[in-house]
C-alpha cells in the first residue's frame, strides 16, 4: 500500500499499517537525513519534534488554541512521559498517532505514537493544561470541544 505523506489517514488506511487500535488522527512520512545520528538511526530529539508536530494539528483539529486569537487559551504540557521502545532506520515510513483519552475540567490527557513497519516504536503521553493569554489562570475546556473529543473516544475523568 502507498502511504500519503502528511495527510490525515482513515481508520482503514491505519490498520492496512498495523496500526490498532485507530486513531483521530494519524499522519505518515518518511525519515530524512536529518533526522538521523551518527548510527544512522532516528534521533531521540526528532521523536519530540514530531510528537509536537501532530499535537499542534490535533489542537488545531479541535479548535483549540488558534493562532493570533487573543481570546484563545494558551495550551500548555503540564507533565509527559516519554517510551523509547526500538529505533527508526534511515529511509522507514513512519506514522504518528494522535489521540485524547481523557478530560478533567481544564486539562486532557494526550496518547501518542510512533509506528514504523506494523510496529509501535516510541510513545508519549501528556497531560495538556488550557490557561489564560497571560498564564495567569487555568481555563476550562469548552463544551462543544469537550463534546467532539468524548465523541472520539476521551473519558471524562
Amino acid at each position: 500500500m502507498d502511504i500519503a505523506y502528511h495527510t490525515p489517514l482513515s481508520a482503514q488506511q491505519q490498520a492496512s499499517l498495523g496500526i490498532s487500535p485507530a486513531t483521530p488522527l494519524a499522519v505518515a512520512d518518511r525519515v530524512h537525513h536529518d533526522d538521523l545520528d551518527t548510527l544512522n538511526h532516528v534521533n531521540n530529539t526528532r521523536y519530540f519534534v514530531w510528537f509536537e508536530r501532530l499535537r499542534i494539528r490535533h489542537m488545531r483539529m479541535y479548535g483549540i488554541g488558534k493562532l493570533n486569537d487573543p481570546a484563545s487559551p494558551r495550551i500548555v504540557i503540564r507533565s509527559g512521559e516519554v517510551r523509547f521502545i526500538e529505533e527508526i532506520r534511515a529511509g522507514t515510513d513512519y506514522v504518528v498517532t494522535t489521540a485524547c483519552s481523557a478530560l478533567r475540567t481544564t486539562s486532557m490527557t494526550l496518547d501518542q505514537a510512533i509506528w514504523a513497519e506494523g510496529r509501535q516504536r516510541a510513545t508519549f503521553r501528556c497531560v495538556m493544561v488550557l490557561l489564560t493569554q497571560d498564564g495567569s489562570e487555568r481555563l476550562p475546556i469548552p463544551q462543544d470541544i469537550r463534546a467532539k473529543l468524548i465523541a472520539d473516544g476521551a473519558v471524562e475523568s
